[in-house]
């Protein structure tokens, strides 16, 4: 009885999954600052901040360019993603369903469900270099790509099941986790950066910048990683999160905001979060090296602790879950569109599974960067899709919301573009060198001119056929 009472209560959970949502269940400014704040002081801190030491990014470039950058991946959210999340309230699935067909999106829903697996898989990873402290359990190395011991398998599946519990619970939770949990955090990160300035020969903010440029971010990468300029920063930074905005994954997110302005909030993430985590992170990895030197354990939780003892573990622990939390209820929203009649937190909980035996292997951690750009650039067509239809398919004299209005189930134009853009941009890179980081711009320009074009085409086609 009390089983069939508690499965009811989930079942009741409502996240208008096929609705816009209503006028009673709209969120104030809070809730976004408090989740992406939350959601972007997290464990891929941890990682980047420390990989671009690792790769050799020099002081200036790390501040100008996450500068810049960030202020892009800002202006993304608000002038591009919230206008639209307001005015439809509808999420990114089911609004790609009434442009793109039943079909292509199930198609679209798959991939971009795995891709936030693999992303949520890696904060769990995240979160298991930390829980691992207290058992002894051997840390991944920045060559590792295999699971490194039973024991990290054991702490990665436990770490994984109570962030899965939190997904399911809804939007609501997921809020209010990221809401409590981001301001301990933040302070955690800034406090653990300045107890080891010392240590690193900061005696002062005048020799501050020697010391960044001859200990911290020296311009010369570690053994065996790429270099990376001030292009590199910059762009990273405004496209880390590429899926999110230019690629609308957040109007999942921001249908709950009373107004567009409320994609600004995404500020607190970007500088309080990625600006200062990542400089802050950084900071810990050039004082582990000099302490350990660079052929040792690449662990965030055991970074963190060597600078800030508990309160540094458990940061990472909290971390890695409150950009987990939404990431896996992003997931299980993309894998219960693909059939609207399983229920989402039944859907939830096998991803949350999925996601646990991806974070198995560490090389999701090590080659975080990489990762973050491919996932940005494979989604991120499917974002030029949407706001073209929404801004400029009615001022060319054509339908929006083709496949829903025509009664089509898969809608080939924006099949091809988003297939054709993932191509080019494969061409790009393997026969022009041009790296994955440098993608995401002109990819989406090709993917808006190939979707216009080829609508232009179908639509007055279609038209001289009726």
């Amino acid at each position: 009885m009390k089983k069939n009472k508690i499965i009811d209560k989930l079942d009741a959970i409502d996240e208008f999954e096929r609705e816009p949502i209503p006028e009673s269940k709209l969120k104030n400014l809070k809730s976004f600052i408090g989740m992406y704040a939350g959601e972007h002081t997290a464990g891929t801190e941890f990682v980047i901040g420390p990989l671009f030491v690792a790769h050799g990014a020099s002081a200036p470039a790390i501040i100008g360019g996450l500068f810049i950058g960030n202020l892009l991946a800002v202006l993304s959210w608000g002038l591009l993603t919230a206008p639209i999340a307001t005015k439809e309230r509808l999420t990114l699935y089911f609004q790609l369903e009434k442009i793109c067909g039943k079909h292509l999106v199930k198609i679209y829903n798959l991939v971009n469900g795995l891709m936030f697996c693999f992303l949520a898989g890696s904060m769990i990873a995240v979160s298991a270099t930390a829980v691992g402290i207290p058992f002894d359990i051997t840390m991944p190395t920045l060559s590792d790509w295999l699971p490194t011991s039973i024991g990290w398998v054991v702490v990665v599946l436990l770490v994984g099941l109570v962030i899965t519990i939190v997904a399911i619970l809804g939007y609501d939770q997921v809020s209010r986790f990221a809401n409590l949990a981001a301001p301990w955090m933040i302070l955690v990160f800034i406090a653990a950066a300045f107890a080891v300035m010392p240590e690193l020969g900061i005696s002062s903010t005048g020799n501050f910048w020697e010391v960044a440029n001859s200990k911290i971010w020296t311009g010369v990468p570690l053994e065996g990683q790429s270099k990376f300029t001030f292009w590199h920063i910059m762009f990273f930074a405004w496209f880390a999160n590429m899926a999110m905005h230019i690629g609308m994954a957040d109007l999942s997110i921001f249908r709950y905001a009373k107004k567009w302005q409320y994609g600004f909030s995404s500020a607190t993430g970007m500088y309080v979060g990625h600006y200062v985590a990542w400089m802050s992170s950084g900071i810990l990895y050039a004082y582990f090296l000099s302490k350990y030197g660079a052929g040792g354990e690449f662990a965030p939780g055991k970074i963190a602790y060597e600078a800030a003892g508990l309160a540094g573990a458990i940061c990472v622990v909290i971390a890695g879950w409150t950009t987990a939390n939404p990431t896996i209820y992003r997931a299980g929203l993309a894998f219960q569109s693909i059939n609207p009649r399983w229920k989402r937190w039944k859907v939830t909980l096998v991803t949350g599974l999925v996601t646990s035996v991806a974070a198995f292997f560490p090389a999701l951690v090590m080659k975080l960067l990489d990762f973050v750009a491919i996932y940005g650039f494979v989604l991120m067509p499917m974002g030029a899709v949407i706001f073209i239809d929404f801004y400029v398919i009615r001022k060319l004299g054509l339908q929006d919301f083709y496949a829903e209005k025509a009664g089509i189930k898969f809608n080939w134009t924006a099949g091809l573009a988003w297939i054709i853009t993932l191509i080019t941009g494969l061409g790009l890179n393997l026969f022009l060198g041009v790296e994955v980081f440098f993608l995401g711009l002109p990819g989406w320009f090709i993917a808006a001119a190939l979707f216009i074009g080829l609508n232009m085409l179908m639509q007055k086609r279609d038209i001289a056929k009726s």
